[in-house]
């Protein structure tokens, strides 16, 4: 009964620590027309992505939006050190895709992404 005990808290203990941080709920800055929005960091086959759940307008009220529930982020691997790389992200406000990285501090999350040379980058805030 121990070493059941003792492999069922191993197997628990190794995936905590092999969870990736970045995953959880996330609020973006606000985009070129002054909107933010809620993005989901989720595993998806060991890499990172991310999906819009939620909009709001400048002044916080919820908005309808057709990019709710569509796909942002994609591809992205942990690369250490609270880093991440390799993945792409889209840009709805100027529906654009950029070769993208992320890189974590605590609650923030600095998402930035580049295509042709032209660069854009945001620090997120962790909503959960």
């Amino acid at each position: 009964m121990k070493h059941v005990l003792c492999a069922a808290v191993l197997t628990l203990a190794a995936g905590a620590a092999t969870a990736e941080p970045a995953l959880g709920l996330w609020k973006t800055q606000p985009d070129d027309n002054g909107n933010y929005g809620h993005v989901e960091l989720y595993d998806c086959d060991g890499q990172v992505c991310g999906v819009i759940r939620a909009a709001f307008d400048g002044a916080g009220a919820t908005m309808a939006s057709d990019n709710i529930g569509k796909r942002m982020i994609w591809d992205m691997s942990a690369s250490g050190e609270g880093g991440y790389a390799g993945g792409k992200i889209w840009a709805p406000d100027r529906d654009k895709v950029y070769n993208s990285k992320m890189a974590l501090a605590g609650d923030r999350l600095e998402v930035s992404g580049c295509v042709i040379g032209i660069c854009r980058a945001q620090t997120w805030e962790r909503v959960r």
